[in-house]
C-alpha cells in the first residue's frame, strides 16, 4: 500500500483507495486499468501523487505528452511537490530534449517536499554530461551521492566523468 488508508474524510479515503489500487495495477504492468483508476482517484480527490503517477503510467505506455500533461496538473494541485518537475525533465529527455530539462531538474532539487533529490542531481548530472559540460556532471553526481550514499548508479557516472576530466 502506498498512502496510508486511516483517513477521516470519507472522499479522500475512497480516493487512496483507488489509488492504491491504481498503483498495484501499475505494479503488475495493467497500464490500462491503472489510468482508469486514477483518473476516478482524481475525480473523488485531487492530489499531486494522483497526477504524478497517472502521468507515470503514460510514460510506461510511451505518451510523453500526457505524462508532461499530467504532472503540469500535479503542480497545479501542489507545487511543493517535487516528483512531478524530475518526472517533466525525464520525459523530456526521452524525447530528446537535453536542454528544456534543465530548467525541471533545477526545480525539482529546490522543491519543499520531495525526499529523493539524488535524482535530479543524477538526472542534470546525465544531461551535463551529454552536453560535455563535465565538471557540472561531475558537481551533480557528487550531490547525487551526498544524497544517497549508496546509489551505485550515481558513484560509477561519477567515477566516469572524473576519468575524463584527468
Amino acid at each position: 500500500m502506498f498512502f496510508e488508508t486511516n483517513i477521516k474524510d470519507p472522499d479522500k479515503r475512497a480516493a487512496v483507495a483507488l489509488f492504491n489500487e491504481a498503483y498495484e495495477a501499475q505494479q503488475a504492468a495493467d497500464y490500462d486499468r491503472a489510468i482508469r483508476l486514477y483518473k476516478k482517484s482524481i475525480e473523488i480527490f485531487p492530489t499531486a501523487e494522483a497526477y504524478t503517477f497517472l502521468g507515470w503510467t503514460y510514460s510506461f505506455q510511451g505518451n510523453y505528452d500526457l505524462a508532461i500533461a499530467e504532472c503540469l496538473a500535479a503542480i497545479a494541485v501542489d507545487a511543493t511537490f517535487g516528483n512531478p518537475y524530475n518526472d517533466i525533465g525525464s520525459y523530456l529527455i526521452a524525447k530528446g530534449n537535453y536542454y528544456d530539462c534543465v530548467r525541471w531538474f533545477k526545480l525539482a532539487i529546490q522543491a519543499v517536499r520531495y525526499d529523493a533529490r539524488a535524482y535530479p542531481h543524477f538526472n542534470l548530472a546525465h544531461v551535463y554530461e551529454k552536453r560535455g559540460r563535465l565538471l557540472d556532471a561531475a558537481a551533480h553526481y557528487g550531490l547525487a551521492l551526498r544524497e544517497q550514499p549508496n546509489y551505485e548508479q550515481a558513484y560509477k557516472a561519477l567515477r566516469r566523468v572524473q576519468s575524463k576530466t584527468s
